[in-house]
């Protein structure tokens, strides 16, 4: 069996925040039942039995949301006892954790640090554009509590990135976001697209991140690192993390990198899994833990099915000489055509200004980090 990752919503959709971009919001709505309780501790329990019983050499578990420590720190106790119960010679556990930061304190902070767990916090950069999107029930900013939050688990030496919502208005202000995060000290950093609803036309939301757009953002977010690289400090970037990875013959890590889906096993709070955050939709379940087995969830229809749309490669990507780079970008972001066929990815303009512009500077970057690694 493979190495198995298994990304766990707790709280289900439930959430202590209101950002205007929330994507799971949207896909919750989409359900028939959009909240799907608060996954049990038996529930839980299923899954690391499940997921332990799977796994070979590595057993990942991620926890996600909505906001995953509404399920309250005690939950978290009690899931590595059971990792513990559960746990087998040779095979690894990793544990890691997406929050907006609300909930943390002392004692989450030294948690995170003393069980290891890989933190991912979001904040959208200085506190006039954090605040724009991230906002709480109350419709009041969230960034000085985020930031607070950061620098609990500072203190307490737990390990995280920063994840940052890239929309129209945050594509436009990479340099004043860069430098606040350098400022910071925030050396792990993510820049995640915004997506828009389901079933909407794009460019209608205030958030909307254009082709043209990103293509910018791309372009100078790399510029500010390649200088940053050439005074010798690393920035880790994940999507310049995985086309160094790629250029130097490795794999990606990222799946939205791969070219292809794959079933990443998301439970929801009722114990249903399916194959990716981002389509966590009736029609995707794929079955229930301690009723269907991950091997079977595997090979199953639905995973079939969900891994096959995505496989279909477009003319223009056979043709186009950064394709091995770009790989179409993430399902979520290709166009979808008339009769149904997943098609470009509707940042392929971006993808296509950024590769032809910062080619030769890209490949002196793989030579750079070659030489600072020895």
């Amino acid at each position: 069996m493979p190495p198995i990752n298994i990304l766990i919503k707790p709280a289900s959709s439930a959430c202590n925040m209101a950002c205007r971009y929330c994507f799971y919001r949207d896909v919750a709505e989409h359900r028939a039942q959009a909240f799907e309780g608060m996954l049990s501790l038996a529930d839980m329990e299923r899954v690391i039995e499940a997921g332990m019983e799977y796994a070979e050499h590595l057993c990942s578990f991620a926890f996600q949301g909505g906001e995953p420590t509404l399920a309250g720190l005690d939950f978290y106790r009690q899931v590595l006892e059971l990792q513990k119960k559960y746990a087998r010679p040779g095979v690894e556990i990793r544990n890691a954790i997406q929050t907006n930061g609300l909930r943390i304190d002392e004692e989450w902070a030294k948690f995170f640090a003393e069980q290891h767990f890989l933190v991912g916090l979001s904040l959208d950069g200085s506190a006039d554009l954090h605040n724009l999107n991230r906002v709480d029930a109350a419709d009041d900013g969230t960034f000085n509590r985020v930031l607070r939050a950061a620098q609990l688990m500072e203190k307490h030496g737990a390990e995280f990135n920063i994840l940052c919502v890239v929309t129209g208005r945050n594509a436009r202000s990479v340099e004043k976001i860069y430098r606040f995060y350098r400022k910071q000290g925030f050396r792990w950093l993510q820049f995640i697209p915004c997506l828009e609803p389901m079933d909407q036309q794009r460019g209608e939301e205030k958030y909307h991140l254009s082709a043209e757009g990103y293509g910018d953002f791309l372009i100078r977010l790399f510029d500010l690192w390649y200088d940053d690289l050439q005074h010798g400090e690393y920035i880790s970037i994940r999507h310049l993390d995985n086309w160094l990875s790629i250029l130097l013959g490795d794999r990606p890590e990222a799946c939205n990198m791969a070219g292809q889906c794959s079933v990443q096993f998301v439970v929801e709070g009722d114990g249903g899994v399916y194959p990716c955050d981002f389509y966590v939709l009736d029609e995707w379940r794929m079955g229930t833990v301690g009723e269907t087995p991950f091997a079977e969830m595997q090979q199953g229809e639905v995973a079939r099915r969900f891994v096959e749309a995505s496989l279909r490669v477009p003319e223009q990507c056979r043709a186009c000489r950064w394709y091995g780079l770009c790989r179409n970008g993430c399902r979520r972001d290709r166009l979808v055509l008339p009769d149904g066929a997943i098609d470009q990815t509707c940042y392929c303009t971006a993808y296509r200004k950024f590769f032809s512009q910062r080619e030769k500077q890209l490949m002196d970057a793989v030579r750079l980090i070659c030489r600072l690694r020895g």
